[in-house]
């Protein structure tokens, strides 16, 4: 999968991660993943039943995979963050 087919999720309104991905789907992608980490993923997962109830009806979720990131901050500590990766199809 190509990088211009990853939508990264994160602390913008819901509706802007929709029209991404509405607007890539219109454009010819069949295949959309949806990436996020910690808070947001529950937008992710928003935003992937608005497209899928809402706008485009014939669109699948496909794998969903989650994970476990480890990332350090400034201090030098780290932290686990959560994250999933949702694959949206459209046939």
């Amino acid at each position: 999968m190509s990088d211009e087919n990853v939508v990264y999720i994160g602390n913008k309104p819901l509706m802007n991660y929709v029209l991404a991905v509405v607007t890539q789907m219109n454009n010819g992608s069949s295949e959309i993943m949806l990436k996020a980490r910690g808070r947001s993923i529950s937008r992710a997962v928003d935003v992937a039943e608005v497209v899928r109830n809402k706008f485009i009806l014939d669109a699948e979720i496909g794998t969903i995979n989650i994970s476990t990131e480890e990332l350090s901050n400034r201090e030098g500590s780290n932290s686990n963050v959560s994250a999933i990766e949702i694959q949206l199809t459209n046939k």
